[in-house]
């Protein structure tokens, strides 16, 4: 005779703990970086010409009289002489035709300068935007997603009007879906129902006021942590080596305003 007690089957861990719509999020990021590294240079170019924002072509759509100022901006940045010969010479295609190309407001978060730009925003897309998309919901979860990019987007073409780097990165619609994260994910957790294993957990119901994120000591000293190192990493990468290329401080910020400040917004909106 067994005498094993009967117990009851242990639960089984999901293999992707993330809701459909991160996962497709992150996977079409992937598969568009692995798709760029076998196309044909001329194809990648294109596609980044299409694709990236370039602050420099909305400044001469909206006003072509500051094409001189774009082609002195680019003959006066720093780098190699070979660099400031590309720029010049882009500045220069940019004033023979300049497009606005609105689109490119929200396509550049689609585009990435390496495997490890692209994994980067990918993993703090599954730990930020599965909080989101749970509470929210897919279509919320991608309006907070694509409305924070296109932000990001607009403050970087506000403060640098006279660039011809192109912009590219998801980093903008991630820090959007982080400042709604923080909204809710710093409260004590509910109490869920028995044998409810973590990740069936539901989350807080109640958003937090702006007064009480402030009185909240875990989520004022991420959101310390986070302005301070995102200024100083923006400032410093460059001058210091740690990345190949400025930045994008600014686009961050924009889009890590514009979700902390949504969110409210978007849920008062799903229940009309």
């Amino acid at each position: 005779m067994d005498a094993t007690p009967d117990l009851p089957r242990p639960p089984r861990v999901p293999v992707f703990n993330m809701p459909a719509v991160v996962t497709a999020s992150v996977a079409v990021l992937v598969l568009i970086h692995a798709v760029r590294q076998v196309l044909p240079d001329v194809w990648d170019i294109t596609a980044l010409l299409d694709l990236a924002l370039v602050p420099a072509r909305w400044t001469l759509a909206l006003d072509p009289g500051r094409a001189a100022d774009v082609l002195r901006a680019a003959a006066a940045s720093e780098g190699s002489a070979l660099e400031i010969e590309a720029r010049k010479a882009f500045a220069a295609y940019l004033v023979a035709d300049p497009g606005a190309m609105p689109w490119t407001f929200v396509t550049y978060a689609l585009l990435h300068g390496s495997w490890a730009h692209v994994l980067l925003n990918s993993v703090w897309l599954a730990a930020f935007g599965t909080p989101v998309a749970r509470r929210c919901g897919a279509w919320r979860y991608g309006v907070i997603a694509l409305v924070s990019t296109a932000a990001g987007g607009f403050l970087h073409v506000l403060i640098d009007p006279l660039s011809t780097v192109p912009l590219i990165g998801a980093s903008a619609g991630v820090s959007g879906l982080m400042a709604a994260a923080v909204r809710f994910a710093f409260q004590p957790p509910e109490v869920a129902g028995a044998g409810a294993v973590p990740w069936q957990r539901p989350v807080p119901t109640r958003l937090q006021t702006i007064p009480e994120l402030l009185r909240n000591r875990s989520a004022a000293v991420f959101l310390v942590i986070w302005f301070v190192t995102n200024l100083l990493f923006g400032l410093a990468a460059l001058p210091l080596g740690l990345s190949d290329s400025a930045v994008a401080w600014d686009a961050h910020l924009g889009g890590f305003i514009v979700g902390f400040l949504m969110l409210p917004l978007v849920e008062r909106l799903g229940r009309r």
